[in-house]
């Protein structure tokens, strides 16, 4: 790595700070100056006055915003404590939170290997029919997949998969986990998407996905092939697979690794619609939740964990790019 790259890439670490400190603060302010109270939500219409103002000092919650603020900052920097969980009485927030993130990342994890390992090929064969009849129909194709969402998939597979032909079920999480992980705990241990319910959430996750980085790669491969140094290749003799390998590829691969790159912070998130559709107990049912209910400390960690992929993530691109692209040099000097 080259002076003016290390030194480019260390102004964005020292930048990450700052980053987490301006999301922290605001998201912080604003769950707390948000409608409604999670002790009330909590006791439900039975409302005692002084236990509630009771369990209020006990949290905290009656000292000004700034306060809290810093009383919370201190907890996560000296003992890493995420807090307490207000939805799920006498629970941390790292208990609820990471078996819901471990649920997404089996599901997420699948569809993206899935996704890639489709999306890349197709996109290069619909890039070199351009032209040809298959063109239009491959892109027409992509275009209804990626246009239809999640939660019209999932009901339109469950009236073929599991009403009409009654091959898979109509639930997204098995009841008896099939395979566990002896070395982890109990929580975390169980792969949930080894099993006939796995199969439609992630059908719905899959296809949409795969029409969407059919079209990117297929644009990527065109800008690419309409190139000089390619038309040089094919003159020189060089094989069509020579070329589309070591030229197209390669060069194709810069733009991509953007889409990688933030496709890979997905892997800790989870998907609203289809969890709740599907039952599945993953993180971004357990988001929604937590924001319905107020839970204070569990939106906290969710957005800060939110913030911190993101901002590492476009720092591990920005080194990918020099990996791909020796003559790329951040901080140089003209």
């Amino acid at each position: 790595m080259q002076g003016g790259t290390f030194a480019y890439l260390m102004r964005r670490l020292l930048w990450v700070p700052l980053i987490l400190f301006v999301v922290s603060a605001v998201t912080f302010t604003l769950a707390r100056l948000g409608p409604g109270d999670p002790i009330s939500i909590l006791q439900g219409q039975y409302r005692d006055p002084e236990v509630r103002d009771l369990i209020r000092k006990q949290r905290g919650l009656d000292k000004p915003i700034w306060d809290q603020y810093v009383i919370y900052m201190k907890r996560l920097l000296t003992k890493g404590d995420l807090g307490q969980s207000y939805r799920y009485q006498g629970r941390s927030v790292r208990e609820v939170l990471a078996p819901a993130i471990w649920r997404s990342f089996q599901f997420n994890a699948v569809a993206l290997t899935i996704v890639i390992g489709l999306g890349i090929p197709v996109g290069i064969y619909a890039a070199r029919r351009q032209g040809s009849w298959a063109d239009p129909v491959t892109i027409s194709a992509f275009l209804l997949l990626a246009a239809i969402p999640v939660f019209l998939w999932v009901p339109a597979l469950w009236l073929v998969f599991a009403l009409k032909l009654g091959i898979l079920p109509a639930r997204g999480w098995p009841q008896d986990c099939p395979v566990h992980l002896n070395f982890l705990g109990q929580n975390y241990s169980c792969i949930g998407v080894i099993s006939k319910e796995a199969v439609i959430p992630i059908i719905a996750l899959s296809l949409p996905s795969i029409a969407s980085w059919a079209r990117y790669v297929r644009g990527f491969t065109l800008e690419v092939m309409n190139e000089d140094y390619i038309r040089t290749a094919r003159s020189k003799g060089l094989s069509e697979l020579t070329v589309m390998s070591r030229h197209v590829l390669r060069n194709a691969l810069l733009p991509l690794s953007t889409l990688i790159g933030f496709s890979l912070i997905g892997l800790l998130e989870g998907s609203f619609f289809l969890e709740t559709l599907t039952g599945i107990p993953g993180a971004g049912l357990l988001t929604f939740n937590s924001i319905g209910s107020r839970d204070y400390d569990m939106i906290m960690a969710v957005v800060l964990l939110g913030a911190s992929s993101f901002v590492l993530a476009s720092i591990a691109i920005d080194i990918g790019y020099t990996l791909i692209d020796p003559r790329i040099r951040y901080g140089a000097r003209s």
